[in-house]
């Protein structure tokens, strides 16, 4: 099963808004990056998991696990002229952009820190995207490794 850290600011969406959602679910839209979306259109799939990411905030860390409960379809907003994500090139006929939903599977006690992964930065979490410079993709796929390594952090973070 392939893993995925998916990032969201808390101002704008936060693990406390999915578990407040209706069935802890919502979609996941939005994303206008080539690379990302090709991730949604390509690759990920129904029964996926994911690690939830705040960012641009203080601290930011992973919060908790998502999973995907239904692939990628065409992204609403992208039609949507009222919405800050509309894009008039995208047809609902030959759609740009995706979407996918996601359903809180697990809040995280406590977050797994961004400092707390890159003191494993050059050791057990090497090669980890959220870990490299000028990374600034909204979805990154995570190894087994990785995966296994942050879920082992996640319970001795305090």
């Amino acid at each position: 099963m392939p893993y995925w850290l998916l990032k969201t600011e808390p101002s704008t969406f936060s693990i406390g808004d999915l578990a407040s959602s209706p069935r802890r679910t919502t979609r996941w839209d939005g994303v206008r990056n080539y690379q990302a979306r090709n991730f949604i259109r390509d690759a990920i799939a129904v029964g996926d998991e994911a690690f939830l990411y705040h960012s641009s905030c203080e601290p930011a860390g992973i919060t908790g696990i998502v999973r995907v409960v239904r692939a990628a379809y065409p992204d609403p907003t992208a039609f949507d002229q009222h919405d800050d994500h509309y894009d008039a090139a995208s047809k609902p006929d030959q759609p740009r952009w995706y979407a996918f939903d996601v359903q809180l599977a697990r809040r995280f006690r406590h977050m797994v820190t961004l400092d707390a992964l890159r003191a494993h930065a050059a050791t057990d979490l090497a090669g980890l995207m959220i870990l490299r410079t000028g990374n600034r993709l909204s979805i990154t796929p995570v190894d087994t490794a990785h995966w296994r390594f942050i879920l082992a952090l996640s319970s001795s973070t305090r």
